[in-house]
This record gives C-alpha cells, sequence and structure tokens, in this order.
C-alpha cells in the first residue's frame, strides 16, 4: 500500500511540476516581452555631459535633486536635469540621465541610445542638418572667462584680447567665435569646461569663451576666477546663443516638449538657473 501510494504520489508531482513548469515558461515569456516593451514606453533617456556646470554636472549623491547616472554610482544636477524632469514629468515617463561625452551625444541620439539632448546645446544651423530641435528653453550671452587680477580682468572688447591665448569647447559655436579677436593666439580646442577651468588656474591659456551661467558658475565657485562681459561683444546668430532640447529628425516627442516648455513660465525658468548657480558643486 505505501508503495502504490508514493508511486502514485510521484506521478502526481510529476504532472504538477510539468504543469507549473509550462505554465512558469509562458508567463515568463509574455512577462519579460512585455516588460521590456513597457521599460522603453515609460522611460525619458536624456543624454548630457555632466560637467557643465550650472547646466549639468556630476555629483556623489541626490543632494538638491540630483538625478541618478545610469550604470554609474554618480548622480547629475543642474539646471538641464531640472529641465528634463519637468519634461519627463510632463510626458509620465520615468527620467534617465545617460551621462556622454559632449561629442558623443548627437551620434548617441541619431542611434537611438538616447531619446534627447537635454545639454546647453545650441540649435545651429549645422546641428539641424542631422537632428531637430525644441522651442529654446534658455538664452544667454557670450563672455570670457579669466584669472582674477590679471592682464584681462577688466576687458570691455572681445578685441583687448588680441595677443592672449584664448581657447574654447570642441565642436561649439563658442570656439568658432574666437576667429573675431584680431591677434589672438588661439589655442587648440578643449574636450570640456573641467578641462578648460584646469588649463585657465595653471596659465595654460589666458582666458576660455563660455555663456554668461557657465561664467557665473565658474567665478562662483573658484575665487581665483572672473567673468568678463563685454561693451563690444562677439557678433553671433539667435540659435548660437540659445539653447533648446535636440530630439532625433520628425521625432513624435517634439510637439510634446514644446507643449511642456511652454508651461514654464519666464520666471520659473530664472529661478531654477539661480538655484543651479547656488547648488552646483565647488569641483564644478
Amino acid at each position: 500500500m505505501r508503495k502504490k501510494l508514493s508511486f502514485l504520489s510521484v506521478l502526481a508531482l510529476a504532472a504538477v511540476l510539468l504543469l507549473a513548469g509550462c505554465g512558469t515558461s509562458s508567463d515568463e515569456g509574455s512577462a519579460g516581452s512585455g516588460s521590456e516593451s513597457d521599460t522603453e514606453k515609460d522611460v525619458f533617456r536624456v543624454g548630457l555631459e555632466a560637467g557643465y556646470a550650472p547646466f549639468n554636472w556630476t555629483q556623489m549623491d541626490d543632494a538638491n535633486g540630483g538625478v541618478k547616472i545610469d550604470g554609474n554610482a554618480e548622480f547629475a544636477g543642474g539646471y538641464d536635469v531640472e529641465i528634463a524632469k519637468k519634461i519627463a514629468e510632463g510626458l509620465g515617463k520615468e527620467l534617465v540621465i545617460v551621462k556622454t561625452e559632449w561629442d558623443g551625444l548627437v551620434p548617441a541620439l541619431t542611434s537611438d541610445k538616447i531619446d534627447a539632448i537635454i545639454a546647453g546645446m545650441s540649435p545651429t544651423e549645422e546641428r539641424k542638418q542631422t537632428i531637430d530641435f525644441s522651442d529654446n528653453y534658455y538664452k544667454s550671452d557670450l563672455v570670457m572667462v579669466v584669472k582674477k587680477g590679471g592682464d584681462y580682468e577688466n576687458a570691455t572688447s572681445i578685441q583687448d584680447f588680441s595677443g592672449a591665448k584664448v581657447t574654447a569647447q570642441l565642436n561649439t559655436f563658442h570656439y568658432s567665435v574666437i576667429e573675431q579677436i584680431d591677434g589672438v593666439e588661439q589655442q587648440p580646442a578643449m574636450d570640456n569646461f573641467p578641462a578648460m577651468r584646469v588649463a585657465l588656474e595653471s596659465g595654460v591659456i589666458d582666458g576660455y569663451v563660455s555663456e554668461r551661467p557657465e561664467g557665473v558658475s565658474a567665478s562662483s565657485a573658484n575665487e581665483n576666477f572672473a567673468m568678463v562681459e563685454f561693451t563690444e561683444g562677439f557678433e553671433t546668430s539667435e540659435d548660437d546663443t540659445a539653447i533648446a532640447v535636440g530630439v532625433a529628425k520628425d521625432s513624435e516627442l517634439t510637439e510634446k516638449i514644446n507643449e511642456i516648455l511652454a508651461g514654464i513660465s519666464e520666471e520659473e525658468r530664472v529661478k531654477i538657473m539661480d538655484e543651479a548657480i547656488k547648488n552646483q558643486p565647488a569641483a564644478n
């Protein structure tokens, strides 16, 4: 009797396991594919370099609203991150920050590794040939960051930098305007702003071209730096000094993003920038 019951028990158990196995396989398959699809739909992947304070920077925790960087122990903060949060919320998606080198942002967008570039990027005509842009979410002026107490702190015209060693970030219009300075010693472009700050601190360069928020940020973070604003400045187009969200060509996100940006008042944008300048880490 015990042997018969044991045999029946084994058969029953095998049947249960077989049915459970089939059910699990089917459920996992459908859940897995559904989960992957849902993940793609429910996230808003934003690319930025996290090295252009106060627009974007890297920090070690979530202080002041920092957002975890995808696949990284670090967090991103700054004006761009706050704008990205508002856009993600308006889209009903979870914000995912993808830290990307400046030169890699457009390729990352065109290869679908990110959904948008929110990185202090200007909607220049050259870039518009490859990607589309939203309406502007910030407008700024060009400045020069120099050593405090140096030969150029009191400059009022870009021509006061004749003979100076000047640079700007690689593949930006900032670098192209340097040639407007007669007799300038234009130095090789640099990959990022932290590198330019180090070069300025060490005397390798006399100044670098930037936008006003970064100039305020640099002079606030380092007491040895000063920001020069010009009465006779660089000639630029409106697109050069504007900042917009980069999206893929003919993206359905463009119209939605524009609607969200339209809901952010100029007063609120100024407040967000002021907070970003105040909250920036000293090292950025």
